[in-house]
């Protein structure tokens, strides 16, 4: 499914999955993040393969990291080929940007030094990621708060030298433009012209989106209005490039549906009344890059380790002024993400330990164990034992585990869906084949016990009441039979029995275990909540 000429899209955002489950809304085609859908499953998975079949979907990367002279991941690239396969998206895009070193992922869209190594890399990885996935992608302009003094060309050089070289095709942000014209005084119209001029017929997608104003500088913050300015920049666009699929991005602060549909009325508005002119192409002259430049691993390297410590800032590396506010906030950035993506995992944690501790201890997490994936639905694993050693949590011991239960639900969520054994199924096998039989739990499954009231904890920030110690030993499992992760308190018998069938045990072992700790224990009783639960499948 294609979207042609002006079509306009927005991002699909859970907010909004209602609003088009229910009924056909006035948009083109949608943007997802690639590294959101990753796991393809549950309920985000369902909605976006029960949309794609009525609007053409398009992949937006932003962890690729094409970039990065260390720390770009062959496995990341392959989930992001397996995605682009099940969803058959009209457009695959990604960032000129990096984003690791050897062992960390920082997690951003960081500023390349824009030289003859990082062009020679960028074009190499992009030929890597055009071959893999059997198809051309579109390279994104970035904003940034930094320039490198050993840039060679301005950016809109670069990216057209780069669809030139590998013939991948360029995703024009003009909020990007716009912010790095009030950023570094670069001429965002130049560069559009620059961009028609020397690779003609490359743009294939424009963004458009909201910035933040702070006094250090712009922030492309995808969560306001489209700016007048970047209107202005629109029209040149499409009389510069024609009418081409463009996207409304907002991303944070997400807005009722209809702030969103009247950005993309008056897109389409705009192009209604603006005319191509059609600006034959002058060509360019070679690249003569100069004969030496710093080594692009070591400048990244010290760009990560200066956004941790403000100390390591190598002052003469970058362009400009106030280098170091502006180097300080990508660190805050680094942190915020630390934060944000801890927040979700672990909400009923956040609420017990209050804002001002969480967020210390997301920035003392992040410095011990640094995100290594760009998936950052992974980040947070190692979470509750950092806690049982973190010295500040050393008088709630229990914290441990409430991070274990709400990590369960957080990989819960995105686990994958299978197929649900029912009472049928149960009611075709005779009584020696039960005995025997061995099933398969749900891959959203995990059991926990804790000497400590953690399941009637979590319970009660969800409108229970509170439990009046909390040194009492409970057991629960964490199951998702249908979208929404679940905790379901379990007694010791039933949790032996739960265990021994996640080990691959039979039923009947199974139920020894069960007999061994309650000679009173109820089996149909406990059928019943494994088939609620849809804890066996197929």
């Amino acid at each position: 499914m294609s979207a042609p000429g002006v079509a306009v899209g927005i991002g699909l955002r859970a907010p909004h999955y209602r609003d088009f489950l229910e009924r056909p809304q006035a948009v083109d085609w949608f943007e997802v993040h690639t590294e959101n859908f990753l796991h393809l499953s549950g309920r985000d998975g369902q909605v976006l393969q029960r949309l794609r079949r009525d609007y053409p979907v398009s992949l937006h990367g932003v962890g690729l990291g094409l970039g990065s002279a260390h720390g770009f991941s062959a496995s990341h690239l392959e989930r992001v080929r397996r995605l682009a396969e099940r969803i058959e998206p009209f457009l695959v895009s990604e960032h000129l940007s990096w984003n690791a070193v050897a062992g960390r992922n920082l997690n951003d869209l960081l500023p390349l030094t824009l030289n003859r190594a990082a062009f020679e890399l960028v074009a190499d990885r992009i030929d890597q990621v055009q071959e893999a996935l059997g198809r051309t992608i579109l390279l994104e302009n970035v904003s940034t708060y930094l320039r490198f003094r050993d840039d060679a060309l301005g950016e809109a050089a670069f990216l057209a030298a780069l669809a030139r070289r590998t013939g991948c095709g360029l995703l024009l942000d003009l909020n990007n433009l716009y912010v790095n014209q009030c950023n570094h005084g670069e001429d965002a119209l130049a560069a559009i012209a620059a961009i028609a001029a020397t690779a003609p017929g490359a743009v294939g997608e424009i963004h458009l989106a909201g910035h933040l104003v702070t006094p250090t500088a712009l922030v492309d913050h995808h969560g306001a209005p489209v700016a007048p300015a970047v209107w202005d920049l629109y029209r040149a666009a499409l009389r510069t490039f024609g009418k081409l699929p463009t996207l409304i991005e907002w991303d944070t602060d997400v807005p009722h549906l209809s702030v969103l549909l009247a950005e993309v009325e008056q897109a389409r508005a705009l192009a209604a009344h603006v005319e191509y002119v059609n600006t034959a192409a002058m060509g360019c002259a070679a690249i003569e890059w100069p004969a030496a430049a710093s080594d692009l691993a070591a400048s990244q390297q010290r760009f990560a380790a200066a956004m941790l410590d403000p100390a390591l800032i190598d002052l003469d590396a970058f362009a400009g002024g106030d280098i170091a506010k502006r180097l300080a906030m990508y660190r805050g950035h680094l942190t915020g993400t630390w934060h944000a993506t801890l927040a979700a995992a672990f909400p009923v944690l956040r609420q017990l330990v209050g804002e001002e501790f969480f967020e210390a201890m997301s920035r003392a997490f992040g410095i011990a164990h640094p995100p290594v994936d760009a998936d950052l639905h992974v980040f947070g694993a190692d979470l509750p034992g950092f806690l049982e050693k973190f010295e500040h949590a050393a008088d709630y011991p229990y914290l441990a585990d409430m991070a274990r239960l709400e990590w369960a639900l957080h990989r819960a969520h995105f686990a994958a869906d299978a197929d649900i054994v029912s009472a049928a199924d149960l009611a075709a096998l005779t009584p020696a084949q039960f005995d025997s039989a061995r099933f398969t739990v749900h891959p959203a499954l995990s059991l926990l016990a804790s000497p400590w009231a953690v399941v009637s904890l979590w319970h009660a920030h969800h409108g229970a009441g509170f439990p009046p110690s909390m040194a009492a030993p409970e057991q629960c499992v964490v199951v998702r039979p249908q979208w929404r992760a679940q905790v379901a308190p379990l007694d010791k018998a039933r949790f032996a029995a739960l265990r021994a069938l996640a080990a691959g045990q039979t039923v009947g072992d199974a139920l020894d275990a069960a007999f061994a700790l309650d000679a009173q224990f109820d089996i149909g009783a406990a059928l019943a909540q494994w088939l609620a639960l849809g804890i066996l499948v197929k």
